[in-house]
């Protein structure tokens, strides 16, 4: 098993850090080099490689400073992305292999169109597809995309760790609260997340199970769902409730 560790950047932004047993790490989207390189020299780690899931800027606005301190970084990021410095072009299918454990590449567009999640060891690092009880915004693709890149996340084990790049669990309840009011699930995690932020800890990870209970976006075919979005729809179909979920949480 794999050791994770999130290091905080900008507002809410989470880089991951994956490292072994044997002081050496891979970091997941660093968009900020400052934070990373703080805490390689206060562990004595040694950066091996980057995996950038999207060209975002804060995703990826730290790899020229990493590359500058680590020359021979491998660098892995989606084929289709404009995103310098990729050493390794990935898309869905491919493997990466990290200290012995095999990572599958999931092509998950929605959010950008080239948008790669990376799962092996239990783990999923999607990035800005899918959130503690929310997803990404669409900002190139269309919601056909995404709801199918939610499904094929949503067919991983339950018990999959999900490590997303941001902590908006507590905004994302908000909006869910109102758009499945009577889910027992949603109040009990609504009180635990609060507890939480309020003592500074971390909502991530969470798990595929957790999400699977609370998150809208995951749940397009329940008829509490269905019902809730029933004004703002123009048809029943699950595709249809995931697209205007997603238009009503846009201006939420």
């Amino acid at each position: 098993m794999l050791t994770v560790q999130s290091i905080p950047a900008f507002n809410d932004n989470y880089i991951w850090l994956i490292h072994n047993s044997h002081n050496h790490c891979v970091v997941v989207d660093p968009g900020d080099a400052t934070p990373v390189l703080k805490v390689l020299e206060e562990q004595s780690l040694t950066l091996d490689a980057i995996l950038i899931t999207h060209h975002h800027h804060d995703h990826i606005g730290g790899i020229s400073e990493l590359k500058r301190h680590y020359p021979n970084l491998n660098v892995v990021g989606p084929a289709s992305e404009p995103i310098p410095g990729i050493s390794q072009s990935v898309e869905d299918g491919d493997q990466v292999e990290l200290f012995g454990e095999r990572f599958m590449v999931l092509g998950v567009p929605g959010h950008t169109l080239g948008h790669v999640a990376y799962v092996g060891d239990g783990k999923l690092f999607c990035g800005d597809t899918l959130f503690s009880v929310g997803c990404g915004r669409l900002f190139e693709g269309t919601p056909a995309q995404m709801f199918q890149s939610l499904k094929k996340l949503a067919a991983l084990p339950d018990e999959t760790e999900i490590y997303c790049a941001h902590e908006y669990t507590s905004s994302n309840l908000a909006f869910a609260l109102v758009a499945e009011q009577d889910n027992p699930h949603l109040q009990r995690y609504r009180e635990d997340v609060s507890r939480m932020r309020a003592q500074g800890i971390s909502t991530i990870p969470s798990t595929l199970r957790q999400e699977k209970l609370v998150n809208p976006f995951l749940r397009c075919e329940q008829p509490s769902i269905k019902k809730s979005v029933a004004d703002k729809a123009f048809d029943d179909s699950d595709l249809e409730t995931f697209a205007a979920l997603r238009r009503w949480k846009d201006n939420f």
